[in-house]
């Protein structure tokens, strides 16, 4: 993972560093050794390689090793360290380099090919005019580079506020050292030896912080369930088990900051009594899973986790337990059941785990952006915190941008941001010089925000009133050549496969739902005299069967499920309207929809597209143009990929 990186005697670390006496911490030994951990300066070469799972897609497996291999045969003394992900995925592999003397710069895109020309300048003390991403802000002026942009500068950051991501990208996530240098776990041993659990949960009360899952429910009340629930043993789950499509918050933290993570679960177990935490990750998620074990090794070696925690009498043991990527789990009964070894099926509540729980026992489940945020909190206060936001949605809230959008990845803006300075501020805005449609928030249980709602400002309640959700963070951005109806198909699709199957109105409803999105998006065929009218009916009563699932499904999975249908019904009926009476898609992503024609000045009837067609839906005579049969295409395209002089096309 790393080479050489700086050792600091543990227990040095733990008597002078982990001390909630702050006094002690006031030596200028103490401050220089921290200060060499915190990196504010460094005695030798430092290279950065950002690898996370997005870095190591992009090839950053392959630019480490070109580095270690330039490093040896140069015969340089320098560190190399992997770091996670600094959230600027597109611009992957993302190296950054701290020369003796000089501020840490940021370079992007540097596959392996490019290292050795990056390192004969950079370690020459000269920049090179490519790939420069931005240099980080030294408090010693005479650090900086001249001429170059600062990081926090680049539009992608500056509008940025990172509390939960604030050491993703820039610290070795594998280092319990470097996490405690910049002040980690400090807040715990202070928290538990100068707090009472039930202050904890009325300051987090007070910050505003709200579950990051989704719901929205304020966390130090629901703390407060838990903490006033009778039992023998109380227990704390972090829910890391994201499964929307388009969302990446959770494996990225854990994989750039597992840390914080174990802190805030340590935290939260506090507040509500509990002494027995899980992590519930799925199995898709290996590197995330590496690292957090590692991390749960350092703080089990520190004395972080365990019994007694530092003399306080505190008890608290973390179990990693590896979910099967069922989006069921993702509802926390279904959690539950899981994690004893049951089928992730939701169940009915009351009782809420708070009171009924794991095991019978009272629950409290957060997910990981929630628990990351509790240490900066603790840190910083609730006043500071609460400061962010808005009146409803304090603090920030973390998004992961992908699709149809200029710069892909994570970014973490205080509530109250607006839509529009996300994508056209912070992203860039929609490629290519296409129009933007719209972005779905949310995942698979939100909806879809139009051109029109762009500039309302994010929090909890504004998105419902247009039909979205915060969800866990996912902003999927889609542009003018995206049909509606199949991303609605698309989502569908998802939550039907994903259905646990227990209750009816979710089982077969969004399996009815998928049918007649399906019906719409496809040729009519003659399968049967009852077709025609089957799809009419399901057309005609698509938006009241919605309405039922949402009233009559057992959980908030079933319940959401028809809002990305309903969502675009709402917003892009037209298109709808399109593909059911005229049986066209504009925007030309249903492929059955297509009509596919021969230009016959183009043609030179070679005969290999009526050669390789299915249905024998191509006609004419060798070196003569030839004609598709519209009645017998199945708009497979087949003709279209094997056409060597760009004679077929679509209308």
């Amino acid at each position: 993972m790393a080479t050489n990186h700086i050792k600091i005697d543990k227990q040095y670390l733990i008597d002078n560093v982990l001390s909630w006496d702050t006094n002690r911490i006031e030596s200028a030994d103490i401050k220089k050794k921290i200060g060499s951990l915190r990196r504010e300066d460094v005695t030798k070469p430092v290279v950065f390689i950002g690898a996370g799972t997005c870095g190591l897609g992009a090839g950053a497996g392959k630019t480490a090793t070109a580095a270690r291999k330039y490093l040896a045969e140069k015969n340089i003394d320098a560190e190399v360290i992997e770091v996670g992900c600094i959230g600027l995925c597109s611009s992957e592999p993302l190296v950054d380099v701290q020369m003796p003397g000089k501020s840490r710069i940021s370079f992007e895109a540097i596959t392996e090919d490019k290292v050795a020309g990056l390192f004969d300048k950079v370690f020459n003390l000269d920049i090179p005019e490519t790939n420069i991403l931005g240099q980080f802000r030294s408090e010693k002026k005479s650090q900086n580079w001249k001429n170059i942009p600062f990081i926090d500068e680049h539009p992608f950051f500056k509008s940025q506020e990172r509390v939960v991501l604030e050491n993703c990208g820039i610290v070795n996530p594998v280092s319990i050292e470097e996490y405690i240098a910049k002040d980690g776990y400090k807040t715990f041993i202070e928290t538990i030896n100068t707090r009472t659990s039930f202050d904890v949960c009325e300051y987090i009360e007070k910050s505003g912080l709200r579950g990051r899952g989704g719901g929205g429910f304020p966390t130090g009340k629901k703390w407060k369930f838990a903490y006033h629930a009778q039992g023998d043993q109380k227990y704390l789950i972090c829910n890391a088990d994201e499964g929307d499509p388009g969302a990446f918050m959770d494996r990225a933290v854990i994989e750039g900051d597992p840390h914080k993570l174990i802190e805030g679960m340590a935290i939260s177990a506090y507040a509500i009594g509990a002494t027995k935490g899980y992590i519930y990750i799925r199995a898709e998620y290996p590197l995330a899973i590496e690292r957090l074990e590692k991390a749960m090794k350092q703080a089990k070696d520190y004395g972080l986790l365990g019994d007694n925690i530092f003399n306080s009498g505190f008890n608290f043991k973390l179990i990693i337990k590896k979910g099967a990527g069922a989006f069921v789990c993702g509802e926390e009964t279904a959690l539950i059941h899981s994690i004893e070894g049951r089928r992730g099926m939701p169940r009915p509540r009351p009782p809420f785990p708070a009171v009924s729980g794991l095991f019978g026992k009272p629950t409290i489940i957060n997910n990981v952006e929630t628990l990351s945020n509790i240490p900066v909190i603790m840190r910083r206060g609730a006043e500071w915190y609460a400061s962010m936001g808005t009146e409803t949605s304090k603090g920030t809230k973390v998004f992961a941008l992908s699709g149809k959008i200029t710069l892909t990845g994570l970014v973490e803006i205080p509530m109250g941001t607006t839509i529009r300075n996300i994508i056209f501020d912070v992203a860039g805005g929609v490629p290519n010089n296409k129009k933007f449609k719209a972005v779905q928030m949310g995942g698979p249980s939100g909806g879809c925000v139009t051109e029109q709602h762009l500039d309302i400002a994010i929090d909890y309640e504004s998105l419902l009133e247009v039909g979205a959700m915060m969800g866990s963070g996912g902003m999927v951005i889609m542009d003018e050549d995206t049909c509606m109806v199949d991303m609605a198909k698309f989502f569908m699709d998802f939550i039907q496969r994903e259905s646990c199957g227990k209750c009816i109105p979710c089982r077969e409803g969004t399996r009815r739902m998928l049918e007649v999105l399906e019906s719409i998006t496809r040729r009519p065929r003659n399968i049967n005299a009852h077709e025609p009218l089957d799809r009419m009916k399901g057309v005609m009563m698509i938006e009241e069967l919605a309405d039922v699932i949402k009233d009559t499904s057992l959980c908030g999975l079933g319940q959401s499920a028809p809002n990305p249908v309903l969502s675009t019904i709402r917003w892009f009926r037209h298109e709808y309207e399109e593909h059911i009476f005229e049986r066209i898609c504009n925007a030309g992503v249903c492929q059955e929809l297509r009509t596919y024609v021969i230009d016959v000045d183009k043609c030179t009837g070679c005969t290999v597209c009526a050669r390789k067609c299915p249905t024998k839906a191509i006609i004419g005579s060798r070196k003569a143009p030839h004609f598709i049969v519209e009645d017998k295409c199945i708009s497979c395209g087949e003709c279209q990929n094997v056409c060597k002089f760009d004679a077929v096309f679509t209308k």
